[in-house]
Formats: C-alpha cells, sequence, structure tokens
C-alpha cells in the first residue's frame, strides 16, 4: 500500500463521511506555488487551499514574521490581555476599506465567524432581523452561515430547517437565464410577499460568487442593491472573503464596481494560511454593538495576526494587484485558446476578474449544458499531470483557478500546459 492510500485508510477509520476531501493526497511539504506530497510527486497548486493563498505557500516575509511572534507570545485572548499586533491590523485594514468615512474592524478566526459576526452587527445597528442573500451564495456551514448559503446540497441537506428571516433571491447568471432585472424583480415580489423592507437588517452578497460558479456581480446590481438599501436603511455587506487581498486585481472585489458597502468581510488570504478573518465597517455601525457582544477566545491570534502584517506588506511591495491583471490575462488567454480547440473537452464562458479566473465544460461547443461528469474527468487528469485543481458552479462544471499571485510566469506556463492536457485526456 502507498504511503498516500495508507494515510487515506487512516483517515476513513478515524474521520467522518461528511468531511470530504478533494484528492486522496497528503503533502509533505510545500513551497511558494508547489507542493510535494509523501510519495514525492510534486504538484503546482492552483486551488491555493481554496484562495488561501494569494501570497503563496510558506512566503519568506509572512515564514519571518510568524517565527518572530512564535518567540514572543501565542495567546492572551484578546478580551483579556490586548496585545499589538491586533491593534495594527485593525489600523490597516481601516485604512484600506472599501468606503468612505471613518472604519472599524474587529477580528475572527475563520471566514464563518465573520459573516456571523457580520450579521450580528447589522441586526444590533438596525434593530431588524431580516436578512436576504442569494441563490448560489456560499457563506459558511454553521448554522446561520449555512442558511445564508445558497445552496441545498451539500450543505443543508439532513442539517434540519433553517432559522427564520433569512430569504435568497436569484443570482443573475446567463447560462440560467437570470437577468438583473429578474433579480430586482425578485426582490420587489420579496417585499410584497414575504418580509417588509423595514424589517431587514442587511442585504450580504459576494462581489464574485466563488461556490456558485465564480460568477461576478453585474454592476448594475449592486447599484441597485446599494440604492434599495439606501432607501430603506437597509446595511450592504460585502463578502470579500474569497475575493479580497488582490485577487480581483483590486484589494477587494467589490473596488471593481464602485459601489460602497457598509459591512465587509474577510478571511482566508488575509493571513497567508494562518487562521484570521474580521468585519471591517463604518465606524458607526459597528459601534452599535455593547462591550462584549462581540469576540471570541482565539479571535485575532497574535500569530495570525503576524502574518497578516507580513501578507499585506508583500501584496505592496510585490505589486500583487497589477500582478493579479497581468495573471489573469495570461490565464483567460490560455483558456480560450483551449476553447478553439477541437481535441479538447467543450469549454465556455471564460470568465473573471484579475486573477479570479473560471470555465465551463458543457456538453456541446458554443452551447451551455453542463457536463459535471467531464468536469470530473478534467480535474482528475489534471492531478494526473500534475496540476490541482477544484471545480465548483450550481451545474458542478466550473473549474475555478486560483493559483498564487506570487506564481512566476515558467510555472504559471507550465500548470496552463497540464490543463491543456488534461483537457485532451478527458474527451473521451
Amino acid at each position: 500500500m502507498t504511503k498516500n492510500a495508507s494515510l487515506h485508510a487512516r483517515r476513513g477509520a478515524a474521520i467522518p463521511r461528511g468531511i470530504a476531501n478533494a484528492f486522496p493526497v497528503y503533502p509533505q511539504r510545500a513551497e511558494g506555488s508547489e507542493i510535494w506530497d509523501v510519495e514525492g510527486h510534486r504538484f503546482i497548486d492552483f486551488a491555493g487551499g481554496i484562495a488561501v493563498l494569494n501570497t503563496g505557500h510558506r512566503h519568506p516575509k509572512v515564514m519571518a514574521a510568524v517565527a518572530r511572534q512564535l518567540e514572543a507570545y501565542t495567546h492572551t485572548a484578546f478580551q483579556v490581555l490586548p496585545y499589538e499586533p491586533y491593534i495594527e491590523v485593525c489600523e490597516r485594514l481601516n485604512a484600506l476599506a472599501p468606503f468612505s468615512g471613518d472604519a472599524k474592524s474587529v477580528l475572527f478566526s475563520t471566514g464563518a465567524e465573520a459573516v456571523e459576526n457580520a450579521i450580528k452587527i447589522a441586526r444590533a445597528a438596525t434593530g431588524r432581523p431580516g436578512v436576504i442573500a442569494f441563490a448560489g451564495g456560499f457563506h459558511g456551514r454553521t448554522t446561520l452561515t449555512m442558511a445564508l448559503t445558497g445552496k441545498v446540497v451539500p450543505y443543508k441537506k439532513k442539517f434540519g430547517v433553517s432559522p427564520p428571516g433569512i430569504y435568497h433571491l436569484p443570482f443573475p447568471a446567463e447560462d440560467q437565464g437570470v437577468t438583473v432585472a429578474d433579480t430586482i424583480k425578485a426582490m420587489d415580489f420579496l417585499f410584497r410577499a414575504d418580509i417588509d423592507p423595514t424589517d431587514v437588517a442587511a442585504i450580504i452578497i459576494e462581489p464574485v460568487q466563488g461556490e456558485g460558479g465564480f460568477l461576478p456581480a453585474p454592476t448594475e446590481l449592486l447599484v441597485a442593491l446599494r440604492a434599495t438599501c439606501d432607501k430603506h436603511g437597509i446595511l450592504l455587506i460585502a463578502d470579500e472573503i474569497q475575493t479580497g487581498f488582490a485577487r480581483t486585481g483590486k484589494m477587494f472585489g467589490i473596488e471593481n464596481s464602485g459601489v460602497e458597502p457598509d459591512l465587509v468581510t474577510v478571511a482566508k488570504s488575509l493571513a497567508g494560511g494562518f487562521p484570521l478573518s474580521g468585519v471591517i465597517g463604518r465606524a458607526a455601525i459597528m459601534d452599535t454593538v455593547e462591550p462584549g457582544g462581540l469576540g471570541g477566545t482565539y479571535a485575532g491570534s497574535p500569530v495570525a495576526c503576524a502574518a497578516a502584517l507580513a501578507v499585506l506588506d508583500v501584496i505592496l511591495e510585490e505589486n500583487l494587484l497589477e500582478r493579479a491583471k497581468i495573471l489573469g490575462g495570461k490565464i483567460k488567454a490560455a483558456l480560450d485558446g483551449f476553447a478553439t480547440r477541437n481535441n479538447v473537452v467543450p469549454i465556455a464562458a471564460v470568465r473573471g476578474p484579475g486573477a479570479m479566473v473560471a470555465f465551463d465544460v458543457v456538453r456541446e461547443r458554443g452551447g451551455f449544458r453542463p457536463d459535471p461528469d467531464a468536469t470530473k474527468r478534467v480535474i482528475q487528469a489534471a492531478l494526473a499531470e500534475g496540476v490541482i485543481l477544484l471545480s465548483c458552479g450550481v451545474g458542478g462544471n466550473t473549474i475555478r483557478i486560483l493559483n498564487p499571485l506570487t506564481i512566476s510566469d515558467a510555472l504559471l506556463d507550465e500548470g496552463l500546459a497540464m490543463l491543456g492536457k488534461a483537457l485532451a485526456s478527458a474527451n473521451v
């Protein structure tokens, strides 16, 4: 039995099947944009731990900052003994906030924690219970964030009825025949049939849907949501957990639209692989919560804060905002080239701002019908070639590319060549 197989057998015996694994591959070490497994196989990482590694695996500056913090202290609980790294991260986030006026931030550990606390803050600030989210959106796996998530299987199946006060609107998607006008019409219907807008605390939206298929929210929709929020005193929450920290060519994805949110949730690539999340919000809104209403034992770990400060430096020093645009252009050009070939599985709808790029695997060239079986073949063929990819989308046929923004041109080209081979070998 191979080392991977042996570990996977142990995993099956010790860990419930409710936690799925994309691949039975167990890393031994990683560096930059590359991973080596326990059997010595080398992979180019186009998954980034699900968009966590915009600055790559073990960036030297991040690792040095973590090492210094480990020599000082690892935990005090910020609510017991506060520490400077937490304050400094919040100061940096406040300065980056994608809205005008004063900002304040609070830190947590996971994306779901950030979303839950954004909803708590919105409800405290407005005195209202209702929250509107979108079909296809992903906001977490806790009871509240699972309710916000707009996909039943696998996130809600067998877990019972969702908490009250959560409503979903259709998300604009060409392949599903949903337009912005359809979404606005559905919102008007919601306000007539189910909840008065004066009972809605917040509308939460991903500037680019992640799990939903890397679907950018049209600027027209975001403008309309902002106008609706302003009219009815509703808060607009931008869930930037996957789109944040340079992935889209802006620090935050919503900046591509020019629309200003009231609250922003962040996590994933904030701390280069260390667990850290947060909520950035307008100062007056953030201060509506009573002392003790926010926090968590591990929230804002000093080690993760040290990593985050280094990540923010790297984004600036290595000009990753511009690098994301360059990488995205190269990736989309390669995918457009693959789409013209007759010897590969049919692909369509190459899309995404910056380096948040995806494409769909379809049943026929020029069509929209999803082919999830072919998508699985492509993913497995890519792994055999040596590149790690992830699928997503409501039809299970979207392949997303989330390589580190620090990847070299040579490694990117090598990974894209492997993807091209995988598309060809999956064309059976």
